[in-house]
């Protein structure tokens, strides 16, 4: 009588400590890599997002210059070696590194309301709505994690006088580069063209 007591008690008992460890081990686990998964969608959700910022910022530049372009006139490219001291002729170039010209509102009479847009060397793109001859009115577009490519370019058809040239204005802009965010590197193209609103043929 007294064993078969024992034995049912014996039935009867819970987990051991040692079985109890063991769940709360393997539930720490799943807890732990569920945190990891979710902190890593987390950070990925944040770098996703900061980019597409920085192209959605690309994206607004590019913009920005086609439109101004679009309802401006007199463009002037810069290429080579030319400098910002005279940007007030018309003057079609190849591959140039930058651009001015007079706004919708602008007058060719006034040399300090040109509009310019230029490339500089440390691959940054600037703006100026106030000419070209205060350094202080430039202000730089894009962000310090995209760099512009050397191959990115404006080229300007068509801007001479309608006297030496039978072809309505046209602008062609080029941007090729890396945006460089959290160590990882993303290439990029954008190309557009624009043709000047204003009849000049």
């Amino acid at each position: 009588m007294e064993k078969e007591f024992f034995q049912k008690i014996n039935k009867r008992r819970g987990y051991t400590m040692v079985e109890t460890m063991i769940a709360v081990s393997l539930f720490l686990v799943i807890i732990m890599a569920g945190m990891g998964a979710l902190l890593n969608a987390n950070l990925l959700h944040q770098k996703s997002q900061s980019m597409r910022s920085i192209i959605d910022n690309l994206s607004f530049i590019m913009e920005d210059m086609s439109r101004n372009l679009r309802t401006g006139y007199r463009y002037h490219c810069l290429a080579g070696s030319d400098n910002l001291s005279n940007v007030s002729t018309p003057l079609s170039c190849a591959n140039g590194w930058g651009i001015a010209f007079e706004s919708a509102n602008g007058a060719p009479s006034n040399n300090n309301d040109q509009w310019v847009y230029y490339i500089d060397n440390t691959g940054k793109i600037f703006k100026s709505t106030l000419g070209p001859y205060v350094a202080s009115s430039f202000v730089q577009l894009t962000p310090d994690e995209v760099m512009i490519d050397q191959m990115s370019s404006f080229s300007v058809l068509g801007a001479e006088p309608v006297l030496g040239n039978q072809q309505q204005p046209f602008v062609s802009i080029r941007l090729i580069g890396k945006i460089t965010f959290k160590n990882v590197v993303t290439p990029f193209f954008l190309q557009t063209s624009v043709s000047q609103r204003l009849i000049d043929i």
